[in-house]
């Protein structure tokens, strides 16, 4: 569960960027029931997803020339900037060098050195996500990396995570991961190494996020009924809970979970 969200370090906002906010808004606000407001004349059709009133995740158009719909996971910064120099110490790259959102704050594109892209937000006016941990809204996320191993040593130096290994039997591994200081208790995501076969098939690094749902083979079946693509069935996670994985309409991949804890 995420409890970090305003830690430097920890996940601090999410959003999607689709090539049909339209479609998008229809997709998840029938799944999750979000409503959707613009941002304003000036945010070049941004807008956020609420659930209950409340700050779920953002939705924009694609804005990188040869983007793919999917979800953007960002980081909490003290300093964008400072970040910016940390991760390319670290080997990984610039999408987009820190910039000024309006007086919302301030944010910035990465690259980790197996490819999965993130950001990170430094907070102005807008501090971050307001709904996580409850059905329809974020919950965990997780990051499938070419090579784990190196990501995790890079995400240690550029935001200082805690972490720790996790065996998954059949020599698997997991590894939990949380900003310093926090130990166990404040964890808010796992990295997990792509299985070669899933790499031959064309899988790339990616983060992604998990929502929470009230019963999670109920929300699998209505993803479904609005378009989307199960690339996971639903399953038991022992300790975990019960998760499934889909692709959404326009192909950017989400999980829902039934947490065995909440």
């Amino acid at each position: 569960m995420l409890t970090s969200t305003h830690v430097p370090g920890g996940p601090a906002w999410l959003d999607l960027g689709t090539p049909d906010i339209d479609a998008a808004v229809a997709f998840y606000g029938g799944l999750f029931g979000w409503e959707f407001r613009s941002a304003g004349p000036d945010a070049g059709g941004y807008g956020f997803l609420l659930k209950d009133g409340k700050a779920a995740a953002g939705l924009g158009p694609l804005m990188e020339e040869g983007a793919r719909p999917s979800w953007t996971v960002y980081f909490r910064t003290e300093d964008a900037d400072a970040t910016a120099d940390a991760v390319q110490r670290a080997g990984g790259s610039v999408r987009f060098p820190p910039m000024d959102v309006l007086t919302a704050g301030r944010m910035a594109g990465f690259t980790d050195p197996a490819g999965a892209e993130f950001a990170v937000w430094e907070p102005g006016d807008t501090d971050g996500l307001e709904a996580v941990n409850d059905p329809g809204s974020v919950s965990w996320i997780e990051l499938y990396s070419t090579d784990a191993a190196a990501a995790t040593e890079f995400y240690r130096k550029v935001f200082g995570w805690d972490t720790r290994d996790m065996g998954m039997g059949e020599g698997l591994s997991y590894t939990i991961a949380g900003p310093a200081g926090g130990g166990e208790k404040r964890m808010h995501g796992g990295l997990m190494q792509l299985p070669e076969e899933n790499m031959q098939r064309g899988s790339t690094s990616e983060w992604h996020p998990y929502f929470e749902a009230e019963n999670c083979d109920t929300t699998l079946a209505r993803a479904e009924e609005l378009g989307a693509t199960t690339i996971v069935p639903a399953m038991d996670a022992a300790g975990v809970g019960r998760l499934a994985m889909v692709l959404d309409p326009f192909g950017a991949p989400f999980a829902v979970i039934k947490s065995a804890v909440h």
